[in-house]
């Protein structure tokens, strides 16, 4: 279901020892309006890399982690509301959070329970419990059936096998699978089903069908709804489908492949499909899994994956699957933050993840992928939102999100269908998990000792205004530091200017840069969207009038929020003297700020 500096030479030297130089990697791929192929690399298991190593995790505080402690305080207790009625019923049973930048984990905290209800009683709506000592508190190792986000590990093994050369991504998935061009898909390419871009409805009930040949028999004869390539359509059948791939091309079941490519190599013990019967008491319980509301009837699903398809085709499949816990699913996380590697294990090339990471799908604007990973999808990722920020969810309550631009991860496993889907709508406690963890990420003020942030309020509007100026002794030009990351288009930044004490306001073209780039014109005095989490320099012209006002409007929508604005180092020059500058406190004292807060961060 559904920082720092690296020494260029240092690099160059990793990349060859690792295999390929730049200049190979740039010789081995090929853009083509989106697509890329990738030259075939040497052939191989996943192996152990040589040299000292790469950062691997280790518990610490928030503060070497580089992160501030009250806002992951308040992660916690934001997720604790989400086990009470939010709004008629809880989001989740329990779950465990963990979050942490660089190689520090610096919050792993376990909330509610594992185990709670025995059954859902639908004539009550009503959750069945157990009796009191048979419940089982969440522990910071409890381990959860991921559901989609199972999707990740088969996407890194197929990216695994571009490496090797056994897969290209523009080659036709019927290539490898004849039976797969049943239906008219015989144009669908590996790249479609890595982005769900194929034309795959979004699932189809497999496990009706009574034996494994049946089921891939409904998928060799399943039509598309959408031309290959015409429309982004989420689908379990695009990773089913690359399953069958995989298997064909290596020989191996999924789960063997998971084994040994992935989680052998990263030490991710907790990590794997089909957990056996000891590890049940460690396990959190999905849905009490009946009809109408499930495709079977399984009663109390606990220890078993929840997902009706991939229970159907022996608990292995390429969409749903994998069982983890949050610390393992740490380890991939700050594996893929490293360019691939773990410690001395390495299970993918930096070019790959680079890969993962980019958009592929820059014709659907809103459904950013890259090969597996969604981008910049702020509403399930909160703040943590960047075109480079990469992540996925789970149909049971998880979620991975990981942001290459401050280096930081979030793991979200809750049990959020226990004791029934229905209890739960929407993503709240992963958007709030988000947004705190983002904050946490510091903004130094470009200059001085504080700047001015916009807050991190959906529905509102927050105004930062200078006092009054004269601007007509001449030519008048405002300048400032200016830092925005907002939800594109639905939350803006305005600078704008009154002449009548604020009756009307007229928007106020400006000019951004950042060294070593281009001047950023915005003509209609405004901003949005992702400015690279830097500060940028900003310089506009004023016009002439006796008494003009100057202001900055930030609005938000209802929904999803950025990181905010920052604005700071206020000043206007008209003609040869200094209209205002707010380093001086005179002038600083006159700002008006409503929304706005001064932050030293």
């Amino acid at each position: 279901m559904t920082e720092g500096l690296k020494d260029p030479a240092k690099d160059t030297q990793d990349r060859a020892r690792d295999g390929l130089t730049r200049r190979q990697w740039g010789r081995g791929v090929l853009a083509m309006g989106g697509a890329v192929a990738l030259a075939p690399f040497p052939a191989g298991p996943a192996a152990a890399s040589t040299g000292n190593g790469h950062r691997t995790l280790q518990h610490g505080t928030p503060r070497q982690a580089g992160l501030l402690t009250g806002h992951l305080r308040q992660l916690v207790l934001d997720a604790q509301t989400f086990l009470a009625p939010s709004p008629q019923h809880p989001w989740y049973a329990g779950a465990v959070l963990l979050a942490g930048r660089g190689g520090i984990v610096a919050l792993h905290e376990p909330i509610g329970m594992a185990v709670r209800y025995a059954a859902y009683d639908e004539k009550t709506d009503t959750g069945v419990e157990f009796p009191a000592d048979r419940q089982i508190p969440a522990s910071s190792d409890t381990v959860y059936d991921l559901a989609s986000v199972s999707k990740l590990f088969t996407s890194i093994l197929a990216v695994q096998q571009l490496e090797r050369g056994a897969l290209e991504l523009e080659t036709a998935v019927a290539s490898y699978l004849p039976e797969f061009a049943g239906g008219g898909k015989q144009s669908v390419t590996i790249r479609q089903l890595l982005t769900h871009t194929s034309g795959f409805r979004s699932w189809i009930p497999l496990y009706k069908a009574p034996t494994r040949e049946g089921k891939l028999q409904l998928i060799w004869n399943e039509k598309l709804a959408t031309a290959p390539g015409t429309a982004y359509l989420y689908s379990d059948l695009n990773l089913i489908s690359l399953q069958l791939v995989l298997e064909r091309i290596t020989g191996r079941t999924l789960d063997t492949l998971l084994r040994d490519e992935i989680t052998g190599p990263l030490g991710m013990d907790d990590t794997r499909y089909n957990p056996p019967a000891s590890w049940k008491p460690r396990i959190a319980a999905t849905e009490d899994a009946r009809a109408p509301w499930s495709g079977l009837d399984r009663g109390l699903v606990w220890g078993e994956v929840h997902d009706e398809n991939a229970y159907s085709l022996g608990g292995v499949a390429g969409h749903a699957g994998v069982f983890s816990s949050a610390w393992d699913l740490a380890v991939l996380g700050r594996a893929l933050l490293n360019g691939g590697a773990y410690g001395r294990a390495r299970i993918l090339r930096p070019e790959s993840v680079d890969l993962m990471f980019t958009d592929f799908n820059t014709a659907f604007p809103g459904d950013e992928h890259g090969l597996g990973f969604e981008l910049y999808q702020h509403w399930y990722m909160g703040a943590m939102a960047t075109p480079r920020t990469a992540g996925h969810t789970g149909f049971t309550g998880t979620s991975l999100v990981l942001d290459p631009t401050t280096d930081s991860f979030l793991i979200v496993l809750g049990n959020s269908v226990h004791p029934v889907r229905t209890w739960r709508s929407g993503s709240a406690p992963r958007v709030a998990a988000g947004n705190h963890l983002a904050r946490a990420v510091a903004v130094r003020p470009a200059h001085g000792r504080t700047s001015w942030f916009s807050g991190m309020a959906s529905s509102s509007t927050a105004t930062l205004t200078l006092p009054a100026l004269d601007t007509t002794a001449g030519p008048t030009r405002f300048r400032c530091a200016l830092w925005w990351d907002t939800e594109p288009r639905s939350d803006v930044l305005f600078l704008e200017s009154s002449t009548d004490g604020g009756t009307t306001w007229q928007p106020v073209p400006f000019t951004t840069r950042r060294r070593p780039e281009d001047p950023e014109e915005h003509p209609a005095g405004t901003a949005t969207g992702w400015s690279g989490r830097t500060w940028h320099r900003l310089g506009a012209d004023l016009p002439s009038a006796a008494v003009l006002t100057l202001r900055w409007r930030y609005t938000t929508d209802r929904l999803y929020v950025g990181r905010g604005a920052y604005v700071g180092a206020l000043r206007v020059e008209t003609g040869d003297r200094v209209a205002f500058d707010e380093s001086r406190p005179t002038d600083a004292a006159r700002i008006a700020a409503a929304g706005w807060s001064p932050s030293r961060d």
